[in-house]
């Protein structure tokens, strides 16, 4: 295993980055960024924020294995805090329980991240497991507030739309493709993994559908575990 060095600040950087783009492309988008359906560039403007909505979540992903900020607990817990608070009030002290319960019992019934199913029943299972009603009651009352400053439009495409669409990238890539069907009785983690393709690797989620390599590697951080694809 990895030792961590307490001097790497070289994933708290990685954090900083993430979340300054997320914040500061949601601020251009609700203030300055006219809508304009018919352009092209609106769309791309959504996928790209959902991408960084996705970039928080893995980043508080990353904490939860103490590689956002190793060496140092503190920091690396408030790095988890904030980026899983930004992406729709997620509660990093309720996610890190469940997120090693699914490291230990992978795709069985004991794992909060599977579901024994297809895509769609599967999904909601997913949302149940970790949406809660205080969640949903804060993400309302922040939408109200935002559209009395903010184009109503804006609000929806690049604050609401992006969260949702992130989910679906982080579920799809992250838990269903990876974990569902039979795996062989020699792999371990009873998970799957993409082709080896970095561009799309990141694009995806962030190389996390190199999903065997990071049950096998829980140590690395996401901008690592590039590193470990060995196989087409």
């Amino acid at each position: 295993m990895a030792i961590a060095r307490k001097n790497d600040y070289r994933g708290v950087l990685i954090a900083a980055v993430i979340l300054a783009s997320w914040i500061g492309l949601l601020v251009y988008l609700l203030t300055a960024y006219t809508v304009d359906f018919a352009s092209p560039l609106t769309y791309l403007l959504v996928l790209l924020q959902t991408h960084l909505y996705t970039g928080l979540f893995i980043t508080a992903h990353d904490a939860m294995h103490g590689v956002a900020a190793p060496g140092r607990p503190k920091l690396n817990k408030a790095i988890g805090t904030v980026t899983a608070f930004m992406f729709a009030y997620n509660w990093y002290p309720r996610l890190l329980p469940l997120h090693h319960q699914h490291h230990r019992h992978v795709a069985t019934e004991h794992d909060p991240d599977y579901h024994h199913g297809s895509f769609w029943p599967w999904y909601l299972s997913f949302l149940r497991q970790y949406i809660t009603w205080w969640q949903l009651l804060l993400m309302a009352i922040t939408f109200n507030v935002l559209k009395l400053y903010f184009p109503t439009e804006n609000v929806v495409l690049f604050w609401m739309l992006p969260a949702i669409l992130a989910t679906f990238q982080l579920f799809y890539f992250g838990t269903f493709q990876p974990h569902r069907g039979e795996h062989p009785a020699d792999n371990p983690h009873k998970s799957g993994t993409q082709d080896k393709n970095h561009v799309w690797a990141f694009a995806s989620c962030y190389f996390f559908g190199y999903h065997y390599e990071h049950h096998d590697k829980p140590y690395l951080p996401w901008w690592q575990l590039y590193k470990t694809k060995v196989k087409v």
